[in-house]
């Protein structure tokens, strides 16, 4: 993708993750997108077949930035897995939402936050399966994988959507904390 695409790329990025904190996803417009992001119906439509499409492309863009730091603008990341202590892939995560990389706190907590966390789950659950061996213990040996991954992912995310909600002052460590604590 070229630098102009890029461009109206993230605009229309901008414009929807706007329209979304004001409003529910059904009652935004194509029209409501591009008028806010400056650009043609036909230029909207070259990017995204519709808006549920968009609404899939943005949460993959932000998602895979936040399971897999391998961009130019974090090159201290190999990979989201690279950190060295076991639980350091979760706080490693915690770090990232703390920073608001992409302003994915934003569309965490906006009206629409159940559709995000959904698509945020469904990342998740690929790290939890990955990470999984952390988990497993005499305890939930019987436990099936999927029914222990989808456990974790859950916690997980109520573990964030409860940090969010109480303004985040915790720190990452503390929150990381919580979480291996209850799962």
């Amino acid at each position: 993708m070229d630098r102009r695409q890029r461009k109206t790329r993230d605009a229309i990025f901008s414009a929807f993750i706007a329209l979304l904190s004001e409003k529910n996803l059904g009652q935004i417009t194509v029209g409501e997108i591009i008028d806010r992001a400056d650009v043609g119906r036909a230029t909207f439509y070259s990017h995204f077949e519709t808006k549920d499409f968009l609404l899939k492309e943005l949460c993959e863009e932000l998602f895979c930035h936040i399971f897999d730091t391998t961009d130019a603008g974090h090159p201290e990341h190999i990979h989201i897995f690279a950190c060295n202590a076991s639980d350091s892939v979760f706080l490693h995560l915690f770090r990232h939402l703390l920073v608001n990389d992409n302003n994915i706190l934003e569309l965490l907590s906006c009206r629409n936050n159940e559709l995000f966390l959904q698509y945020f789950k469904v990342n998740l659950k690929k790290l939890v399966a990955d990470q999984l061996p952390l988990f497993k213990t005499e305890k939930n040996r019987d436990v099936p994988d999927s029914y222990l991954v989808n456990h974790i992912s859950s916690a997980f995310v109520e573990t964030l959507r409860w940090w969010i909600d109480n303004g985040m002052k915790q720190p990452p460590e503390i929150i990381n904390e919580y979480f291996f604590s209850v799962v």
